[in-house]
This record gives C-alpha cells, sequence and structure tokens, in this order.
C-alpha cells in the first residue's frame, strides 16, 4: 500500500507565471495563481507548479561535477514539429545533433532541462 500521492512536481523559478505559461503552451491545461506560486493544471489532472526563486540559479547539463537535479520528459508524436513549436514558445537546444536517437534535450525558459521523446505505438 502506497503511503503518500503525488501531488505536484514543482519548479523553482524567477518568475513563476511566465514558466507556467510557456508549460501550458507546450502540455495545455489552465494556469491559477499570481505571485510567488503559479499552478498548472494539466489534462488528466496532474498539476505541475512554480515556485519564486529570486535566486535561481539554473542546473547545468551535462554536467559530471553537478547534479542536473531533475528533469521533465515529454513525450511527441513528431520530434522535428514539436521542436520547432517549442523553440518558438521560448525553449533552447541542449543536445539535438544525433537526430537518430529518440529524445533531444532543451531547457525552458528558466533554465531547466527537459527531453521531448519519441512516442512510442
Amino acid at each position: 500500500m502506497a503511503v503518500a500521492e503525488l501531488g505536484a512536481v514543482v519548479l523553482d523559478c524567477p518568475d513563476p507565471r511566465a514558466l507556467a505559461g510557456f508549460y501550458a503552451e507546450v502540455l495545455g491545461g489552465t494556469v491559477e495563481g499570481d505571485g510567488e506560486w503559479v499552478e498548472l493544471h494539466l489534462p488528466g489532472g496532474r498539476t505541475l507548479a512554480f515556485q519564486a526563486a529570486p535566486g535561481h540559479v539554473p542546473p547545468r547539463w551535462p554536467a559530471g561535477e553537478q547534479s542536473q537535479q531533475f528533469h521533465l520528459d515529454l513525450t511527441v508524436p513528431d520530434m522535428d514539429v514539436a521542436e520547432k513549436q517549442i523553440l518558438a514558445l521560448g525553449a533552447a537546444p541542449l543536445d539535438i545533433e544525433d537526430r537518430t536517437r529518440n529524445w533531444r534535450v532543451y531547457t525552458d525558459p528558466a533554465g531547466h532541462p527537459f527531453c521531448l521523446c519519441r512516442a512510442t505505438t
């Protein structure tokens, strides 16, 4: 029997509303809140939350001497189409050169790494 249920994944960032808006464009859902805590309520009932961290320092990727802390894997049916869309929204490429892999690495506008992963059928 589980002890707990996952309530939300929370990202520290300098501007919670702006980062919630970025992920709302990428994942859909509705943004609620202003100020230091903003939630993105996703289709299917999951919540991605954003917390103000004025001294936020984004993780470095890849960095053997420093952990990337965590990253999100976002599954998409067409990585090339999704890549164009997320770059237009403000994502930045980190590791996209090997186009034969089933994943590519980017950062969101606050510097958190995330991957686009090819959906498997």
